[in-house]
């Protein structure tokens, strides 16, 4: 992979957006899917999770993705470590999301509190409890034990020279001006419920473990 540019993003028909953890890459994605023009499709909700908090098994999500990535045109919000393959040789171009840590970790606090509180659905019909998250399975140890590694893979990405483009946003600032430069966009459009999960996926790398 390699530093890429806005004109590679205009350019593609797949589309995957990495990010640390806490970064918003559902909503980035539903974001430049609507100015791109692309189908989304957000892999906890179609991929990862049954209702009841009951992980789909492996061969499962397998071959679901292999029926996703195998169409011409979309854009993808994460890709887990133990179907990855399937999807890394489809893409085009990654939207690298490298937030601070600290900002991460603010915005992931504030979602998972107000998932709590207002007990708000997230993916296929799940909601998020308090046991979940003090628990070691929670996002918010996900977010400790995973953002260095992502980081790295990140940085990794951008300076192999060659391969898939990788767009890198350092803030969510950065994010908000690519979306005004690919096309008009509604910012007040809300996104549907259910979007990503409050369970760490310790599987959640693009690398196999």
């Amino acid at each position: 992979m390699s530093r890429g540019t806005i004109g590679d993003l205009r350019g593609a028909s797949r589309v995957l957006v990495y990010g640390v953890t806490g970064s918003g890459k559902t909503t980035a994605a539903v974001r430049l899917g609507e100015v791109l023009g692309l189908p989304v499709h957000l892999v906890d909700d179609e991929v990862g999770w049954l209702p009841g908090w009951v992980e789909r098994p492996t061969e499962e999500q397998r071959q679901i993705v292999s029926g996703l990535v195998a169409g011409e045109r979309w854009l993808m919000d994460s890709a887990y470590a133990k179907w990855s393959d399937l999807v890394l040789p489809r893409v085009e171009v990654v939207v690298a999301l490298d937030y601070p840590r600290l900002l991460s970790l603010a915005r992931l606090l504030r979602r998972t509190a107000h998932r709590w509180l207002l007990r708000t659905e997230v993916c296929n019909g799940n909601r998020e409890t308090l046991r979940q998250i003090v628990s070691r399975e929670s996002i918010l140890v996900w977010h400790f034990r995973s953002f260095a590694r992502k980081r790295r893979r990140i940085l990794a990405w951008e300076g192999e020279p060659g391969g898939i483009p990788v767009l890198r946003l350092t803030h969510p600032r950065e994010l908000g001006r690519l979306l005004r430069e690919l096309g008009p966009a509604d910012d007040s459009a809300p996104v549907r419920p259910g979007r990503g999960s409050g369970v760490a996926r310790t599987e959640g790398g693009l690398s196999p473990p």
